[in-house]
Parts: structure tokens; sequence; C-alpha cells
């Protein structure tokens, strides 16, 4: 794999628990807040145990590693509205929401679950390909 920015698949690949770890910076970095999530889950909001503190770590770590990949953006490129690290890490947390869902017997609930990490897979991809193009930028996270 390149060092270049992950695809949806991938990304989407290395949010599974069952997944192999990735070897990818920001894959790997997904998949942790991935296993943070499906923690968090399983816990029904118990004790998070320094997760939080853990994923505003991983998200500054994804944010400080695209900052110096990323071409520079054209003059006139639209400002998004979340660093990068938060794409990933709500990318994550959607994928936990899902095959978490898959062991309850609500049907509404799993659909849903499945219809909004379908929804913001997309919005990366065309995140990653708008940040490619200069057509976007990211804010700035030093």
């Amino acid at each position: 794999m390149s060092d270049g920015l992950p695809t949806r698949s991938q990304l989407l690949h290395a949010c599974r628990e069952d997944a192999p770890p990735p070897g990818h910076p920001v894959l790997l970095r997904a998949r942790t807040l991935a296993d943070l999530h499906f923690r968090r889950i399983r816990m029904d909001r118990g004790c998070r145990c320094g997760a939080d503190g853990q994923r505003d770590r991983l998200i500054r770590d994804i944010d400080r590693w695209i900052e110096v990949r990323l071409p520079t953006a054209r003059g006139g490129a639209y400002l998004h509205t979340e660093s990068f690290g938060s794409v990933v890490d709500r990318l994550a947390r959607l994928s936990a929401c899902a095959y978490a869902a898959m062991a309850d017997d609500q049907q509404w609930d799993l659909w849903f679950a499945w219809e909004r990490l379908a929804e913001a897979a997309v919005a990366y991809e065309d995140l990653v390909s708008e940040l490619s193009s200069g057509r976007r930028r990211l804010p700035s996270t030093f």
C-alpha cells in the first residue's frame, strides 16, 4: 500500500474487529479508534478508563500525519468543517455501532446503523478526492 490517503474500502476494512491489523499509519490509528468505540459500546457507558484521552491523541496523530502529506490547496479551496482525524474517528465509531447492531434483534436499528456508515463512507471518499485535487482544505490542527 502506498503512503497516500487510504481508500474508503481500506478504511472500512481496518475498522472491523476481525480484520488483521493494517500497516498504514492512518489505518492503524483508525483500527485503534474502532477498538475503543467497540469497548465503549460493550461497557454500555461504564468506566471509559482514559479512552477519550487516547482517542484525542489518535485523532491528533492522524491530523499531524496528513498535514505534511496533502498537496497545497488552491486559493479558492473550500474549508472542511472538521479535521481528517475527526472524520476517521467518526467512521470508526459508526463502524463499531453497525457491527454492534448486528448482535441486537432490532431490524430498524441495524438498517439505520449500516445506512449511516455507508453515507459517511461515501462522504469520506468525496473528501479524499477533494483534498487530493486541492479543491478542499482542512482546518489547522496545530
